[in-house]
């Protein structure tokens, strides 16, 4: 009954934010408000959903709770893929492209990496998932490098196009991408969801999983396809948000205090939508957008991460 009425709860606080966040200031204008504002709360529905789901799932694979997607150099891929195209194409050549196909292509390319070292590197490596983890980070420096090394000779120009790919914004979240997106994250979290009963079980460790007859490679593979699909759609919709699934999934645990995913996932998702809701109104109504969402997320989850390594230490000289 608690874990029912704390869903209930942040379900009420989320149509209450949605309500404040369509209507506030709309002078009577509230039509263009509704068709301005309706795709940014379908984006915030959307990047909610994918990032709450993805971390919760890698966490539950790593079993550490500090760990995020992020690790296995995604975002980092992202932003190679941004500074590349704009290094070798130019900006001017890119804005001619259709948008569309952009924007699939930049889903498929990062999920096809990510999905042949999961496969690859697993494959080599059976069982041990952190020396996998340990190679996603090495990764990510050297995209990170990479990126860097080509952004310091682009022309000031192209950087300035650039830099608005690299930062999460959901101002210019075009309605096809939405669609699209929509149904992917979709489908992909109906099978993380058919998979919760599974990764349940292995929250008692992976050689207990094992002897309850789960097949861990297996599951292993299918959770990461999943989990780097959701946070390369997510990307490629609105940019790297890299501490939002780290915040949703902690408040998550303590909110919800059960180890069923399911009830995790639902409880994730809502606090992902609540908190890029308030966070955007206050990028837009107090700030007047003299900072990004990003920037916001950034801060929120630095210090967050902060006090959950010291909630830990503490707990653990106890």
């Amino acid at each position: 009954m608690t874990r029912k009425l704390t869903s209930i709860t942040l379900g009420l606080a989320v149509l209450v934010a949605c309500s404040l966040f369509m209507t506030y200031q709309t002078y009577g204008n509230l039509d263009f408000a509704i068709a301005l504002r309706g795709k940014k709360i379908v984006a915030f529905i959307l990047v909610g959903i994918a990032c709450s789901f993805s971390t919760i799932s890698f966490q539950t694979l790593s079993q550490n709770k500090l760990l995020t997607p992020n690790i296995l150099g995604v975002d980092s891929f992202y932003v190679l893929i941004q500074t590349l195209s704009i290094f070798v194409f130019g900006s001017q050549s890119l804005s001619k492209a259709t948008s569309i196909w952009d924007f699939l292509l930049t889903i498929t390319l990062t999920m096809s990496l990510s999905t042949y070292l999961s496969f690859t590197l697993l494959k080599k490596f059976k069982r041990d998932l952190f020396l996998f983890l340990m190679i996603g980070m090495i990764l990510g420096t050297f995209f990170n490098n990479v990126s860097n090394f080509m952004q310091v000779i682009l022309d000031p120009n192209e950087y300035d196009h650039l830099q608005g790919k690299l930062f999460a914004s959901f101002s210019n979240v075009k309605p096809d991408h939405l669609t699209i997106a929509a149904i992917l994250i979709a489908i992909i979290c109906l099978f993380l969801w058919h998979l919760a009963p599974q990764l349940d079980v292995l929250h008692l460790g992976n050689d207990h999983a094992i002897n309850l007859g789960i097949d861990l490679r297996r599951l292993q593979l299918m959770t990461l396809f999943a989990i780097t699909a959701l946070v390369g759609i997510s990307t490629a919709l609105v940019g790297p948000t890299s501490f939002l699934g780290f915040i949703v999934a902690n408040i998550a645990y303590q909110l919800m205090k059960t180890y069923r995913h399911q009830s995790l996932f639902l409880a994730g998702s809502l606090i992902a939508i609540l908190l890029l809701i308030l966070g955007e109104f206050l990028v837009e109504h107090i700030f007047s957008f003299n900072t990004t969402l990003n920037v916001i997320i950034e801060f929120t989850g630095g210090c967050y991460f902060i006090g959950q390594i010291l909630y830990e230490r503490n707990g653990n000289k106890r």
